[in-house]
């Protein structure tokens, strides 16, 4: 035996046998008999009736002085669930039972596990308060709640297909190879099919997966915000990145260049999500991101992106038009897509012909001709554009204006009786209008073809669990508000955090929108040469709110917080 035998116990145990509840034989012999599994030593105590698992928690509670709790009291649907890692769960089998701000519950049986507790913090970067629970319980509920994907699936779907994931197919006949449908049976495969329908469930819009020197994580994009939800072993990474390629028509053989791909995951008859995927080669390995392309967002209707009343009539009026431009603009990530794809769902009719060119197309709109420019093989944005000319179009979608040639084109066919649709990346509408002259656009051109310039930002929409919150009148004074809106007829509300938003305090998001119609007295300003602020001054006194003024809005609506409005309209 060693010089100190127990150096091989727990300290639970080890607490047993300085309070006399344990010998120190019963005590090596149950550790040895429990081996390493995650509380098996308190079993084998129960097993042996040396201890039953209800004394041993009161022990451990008392010993320890941590609160004891009966965890079959807990609501299993009201568990946060996905707060730590369900790997980790199982590993140590702990349980979060909720998150209050930067704080975390965590149920366990044997709390001298500090190991467990030190992953737990390193994981979620949150403080933890543990409680103390039976351990034959505890084993119930973490089996309950380590649900399988299939699971989950039934879950999202209410059916009882098996799932699926299909390559991005080039036609009707294609089908996924032999090679692909026997690699469907790896655990990596399983994993990656549970990683894609986590991230939809929860609403997520990209998933990114990272190599790095001595790690690998999983990250995905929630209302704006990344959130690691996995750290898969390190040498998975090979695996995982060849996977994805393999589903995605990618070349897996390649990783000294990016690539670009597509994959489907099948969740029912009637039901399935496009990925866009994209390979980086990193440092440490290839970086993965995919985005998911979810062909609902754009069947949303207009009234869900959050455009007031007076704005939304605006637009409508302006997609009703017979022809003119309509541009849509703001930074990348900020709902320009689903803005443009909502408008072509409202015009998709039987009467109409529709085209667009996209880089790539994102969402597939039945009724629709979308083609995918490829700059290599000479099917450019302009190249495509005069080919839509030739193709009796009604409206034409251009993906985005990135040069003069593709500029004039569009306006061309905007003044010659089409309706165009497309976006630019500036800050708001009135820069919009200067760029299209720097880009080397004729003011006249500019004037006669542009009816309706839309930017817009996306801020985080505040959770259920939401609280009034008292702000000084100098801040929102400083903010935008005028001084006659302070009456105290409204509350300003801040984020809190429930299990709903996983603590972060806002669910969703919503769209700041400014919509400026291009008027006769706009028309005269851009035609004389007038610069960005004379539009916007002019904009203003026509009633054209801006992006922050938008933004005050939401906040006095209750909707999203004045911290929200201020990081996504920085002025």
């Amino acid at each position: 035996m060693a010089a100190n035998p127990q150096a091989a116990l727990s300290g639970l145990a080890r607490a047993m046998i300085q309070h006399g509840r344990l010998s120190e034989t019963d005590a090596m012999s149950c550790t040895t008999g429990a081996a390493s599994a995650p509380n098996g030593f308190i079993l084998e105590l129960a097993h042996r009736k040396l201890m039953t698992n209800q004394a041993v928690a009161w022990f451990a509670a008392e010993t320890f002085g941590y609160p004891l709790l009966d965890i079959s009291a807990i609501d299993s649907t009201s568990i946060a669930r996905d707060a730590i890692d369900r790997k980790l769960m199982s590993k140590h089998q702990v349980v979060a039972l909720g998150k209050r701000q930067n704080r975390l519950t965590v149920a366990a049986a044997d709390p001298s596990n500090m190991r467990a507790l030190d992953e737990i913090r390193f994981q979620t970067g949150l403080q933890v308060d543990l409680v103390v629970v039976e351990a034959d319980r505890l084993a119930r509920l973490v089996e309950s709640l380590a649900e399988t994907a299939e699971q989950t699936l039934r879950e999202l779907t209410g059916e009882e297909f098996d799932m699926d994931l299909l390559q991005q197919q080039e036609g009707p006949g294609d089908a996924p190879s032999e090679d692909t449908q026997e690699v469907d049976d790896a655990p990596v495969v399983k994993f990656i099919q549970k990683v894609l329908i986590d991230a939809i469930n929860e609403g997520a819009s990209d998933i990114h997966f990272e190599p790095y020197e001595k790690y690998y994580r999983i990250r995905v994009r929630t209302d704006g915000v990344l959130r690691e939800i996995a750290q898969p072993p390190l040498i998975l990474k090979e695996k995982i990145a060849a996977r994805i390629k393999v589903i995605s028509r990618l070349d897996i053989s390649e990783k000294r260049v990016p690539q670009d791909g597509r994959m489907k995951l099948v969740l029912s008859k009637n039901k399935s999500i496009d990925f866009r995927v994209s390979s980086l080669p990193t440092l440490h390995g290839e970086k993965i991101v995919m985005r998911i392309l979810d062909a609902s967002s754009a069947m949303l209707g207009v009234d869900a992106l959050g455009y007031e009343p007076e704005q939304k009539k605006i637009l409508l009026d302006a997609i009703e038009r017979p022809y003119g431009m309509i541009l849509v603009t703001g930074p990348t990530g900020s709902g320009k897509t689903v803005s443009l794809y909502t408008c072509l769902n409202l015009l998709n009719k039987a009467g109409v012909n529709i085209s667009t060119a996209e880089d790539p197309a994102e969402i597939n709109l039945s009724g629709i001709n979308q083609v995918n420019v490829n700059d290599k093989a000479g099917l450019t944005f302009a190249a495509s554009l005069r080919a839509f000319l030739r193709q009796d179009p009604d409206i034409i979608m251009v993906g985005e204006i990135r040069d003069l040639e593709t500029a004039e084109i569009s306006i061309k066919a905007a003044q010659t009786g089409h309706l165009v649709l497309s976006t630019l990346h500036t800050n708001d509408a009135p820069t919009t209008l200067e760029r299209l002259k720097n880009m080397g656009v004729a003011p006249f051109n500019i004037a006669s073809s542009v009816i309706l310039i839309t930017a817009q930002r996306l801020a985080r929409r505040l959770c259920t669990c939401k609280q009034p919150v008292d702000i000084p009148i100098e801040a929102l004074l400083q903010a935008g508000f005028p001084a006659d809106e302070l009456d105290g007829s409204w509350q300003p509300y801040g984020p809190v955090g429930c299990e709903r938003c996983k603590g972060s305090g806002y669910k969703g998001r919503l769209g700041i929108y400014q919509v400026m119609p291009i008027t006769d007295e706009i028309a005269h300003i851009i035609m004389t040469n007038g610069n960005s602020m004379d539009i916007a001054a002019q904009a203003q006194r026509e009633g054209v709110k801006d992006l922050r003024q938008s933004g005050l809005l939401k906040v006095r609506q209750g909707v999203t917080s004045l911290e929200e409005v201020l990081a996504s309209t920085n002025e």
